[in-house]
């Protein structure tokens, strides 16, 4: 029976996450499958991948054929170098502590780049709401001075009227008591 690890389309409309599944190769795309080895949700970011390793690494030894984006995800994930070590190791190339030491050392090397990634969109996202918020402050202050120039401005009209309004009251009354 040729198998194939593949990815599963599940969730609604524009919103996928996928099952990463060992399934006979003429099986349908959603249907029967033969293990669920992990999930692959790529609206996250950066995608959320659950992998269980060691049944990933023991389909791959046996002959399954992954599909083109699981292979993507197998081989990030390491599965597919340490498939690589294990035949160094039969080939008597290095010893199994060696290969692990160089999986180890891979692997760490692929988590620094990955949390370096994460604390530079961190700070991008910082900056930009530090930058959206110094802007919005800028806006306000113009606003603020707009409203308070306007309002000077109705206080001295109103200021010019009353003052017209009692110089207007103060001859008129003065004059009939003149006379």
């Amino acid at each position: 029976m040729a198998t194939k690890i593949r990815l599963q389309r599940h969730g609604r409309k524009n919103y996928a996450f996928y099952p990463i599944v060992i399934a006979d190769s003429r099986a349908p795309r959603d249907g029967r499958f033969i293990e669920r080895i992990g999930s692959y949700n790529p609206n996250t970011n950066p995608a959320t991948v659950t992998l269980n390793f060691e049944r990933a690494l023991y389909w791959v030894n046996v002959g399954a054929q992954p599909t083109d984006t699981v292979r993507t995800i197998l081989s990030n994930e390491g599965v597919l170098l340490m498939k690589h070590l294990q035949g160094g190791v039969k080939k008597g190339a290095f010893d199994e502590a060696e290969a692990q030491r160089r999986f180890d050392a891979w692997k760490a090397g692929k988590q620094q780049a990955v949390d370096k990634l994460r604390a530079s969109m961190a700070t991008k996202s910082e900056l930009d709401a530090k930058a959206r918020m110094e802007a919005e402050v800028a806006k306000n202050k113009a606003k603020a001075e707009e409203v308070a120039k306007k309002k000077a401005e109705l206080a001295a009209a109103a200021a010019e009227a009353e003052a017209a309004a009692a110089a207007e009251e103060a001859p008129a009354e003065e004059a009939p008591a003149a006379e």
